[in-house]
């Protein structure tokens, strides 16, 4: 089983306080945290969309595809 982090605070997503990050405004932010290692990410905002980097895993952008997560 694959460990899932949340990536607005970094939490376990298995973890049941999760209320604050799971709200519309959290919605259109920009991953914080890697959902595989829940490491910080460097995140850049633009005018067209956002980019964030975990320094393991990668880059994501706002026109990635990805699951729903925190």
């Amino acid at each position: 089983m694959t460990t899932v982090y949340c990536v607005h605070c970094g939490g376990l997503l298995s973890a049941s306080d999760h209320e604050v990050c799971r709200t519309p405004r959290t919605a259109l932010e920009p991953p914080r945290y890697c959902s595989e290692c829940a490491r910080r990410m460097v995140v850049q905002v633009m005018p067209s969309g956002w980019t964030a980097r975990c320094s393991r895993h990668g880059e994501i952008s706002s026109t990635t595809p990805r699951a729903t997560t925190g």
